[in-house]
């Protein structure tokens, strides 16, 4: 069966992810009682922790529609804009023989990445009160510094596909996320919050794929001290009152 057609367990999910340092299970995880424990919670370092994610990925005004803003907003377990699933998993290498990622992508962070891992990959899928969309979060375009992050159809293209960036992986769980159609393999494009931004904003800053920062090391991977705002971790569950 081709991953596009194909839906995993959350928990097969969670144990992918996590043994890349991306997800974490904890007590103050996040989502509506009605998607419950298969929800995954989004976070950005620079405003929470595994323990106290704080405010979490977020779709604008509860907007179901392709091109709705991808956003950052307090936890609340009331709140059907913060449910999301994942919607496909699996590794680069699975993505690109499902021709959801280019052969340079699969080259980088896939099998024929020489000297790092075949990196974990997946699809986070916008599911109100825990029913599928069919949105995901992702860019209308292919990834260039300052595309905005918004809803797009799920298991279409590499730009819904989110890469876990195994080789900048922070201690404790917190990673940069490498859009699936990246094409800068030296610096990749990354999930970044705005860093002159807060989430209680008004207008609400918007989620977008910006340049890795680091130092330039082996490999042409950026390494070293990442910035804060392109960091981000994950929990699964039920938001805490």
């Amino acid at each position: 069966m081709s991953i596009k057609s194909k839906v995993f367990a959350a928990a097969a999910t969670l144990t992918l992810v996590a043994g890349a340092g991306a997800v974490a299970a904890t007590s103050a995880s996040a989502a509506t009682p009605s998607c419950g424990p298969i929800c995954v919670d989004i976070f950005n370092h620079d405003f929470g922790t595994h323990a106290h994610p704080n405010f979490v990925l977020d779709t604008l005004r509860q907007g179901e529609k392709v091109g709705q803003p991808q956003i950052l907003f307090r936890v609340a377990n009331s709140d059907p804009a913060e449910d999301y699933t994942f919607s496909y998993q699996g590794l680069v290498s699975d993505f690109f023989a499902a021709g959801l990622v280019t052969a340079a992508v699969d080259l980088h962070y896939g099998k024929g990445a020489v000297g790092f891992p075949d990196d974990a990959a997946f699809e986070i899928q916008y599911s109100p009160y825990g029913v599928d969309s069919g949105l995901c979060t992702g860019v209308a375009r292919t990834a260039v510094s300052g595309e905005q992050v918004t809803l797009e159809p799920c298991g279409v293209s590499a730009k819904t596909v989110w890469i876990v960036d195994s080789a900048d992986t922070v201690r404790h769980g917190y990673v940069p996320l490498i859009n699936g159609s990246d094409t800068n393999f030296s610096q990749p494009f990354v999930l970044t919050y705005p860093s002159s931004g807060y989430p209680t904003d008004k207008p609400r800053p918007v989620l977008y794929v910006s340049n890795l920062t680091g130092f330039q090391g082996a490999g042409g991977f950026p390494q070293g001290t990442i910035n804060s705002s392109q960091l981000f971790g994950a929990d699964l569950g039920i938001l805490a009152p």
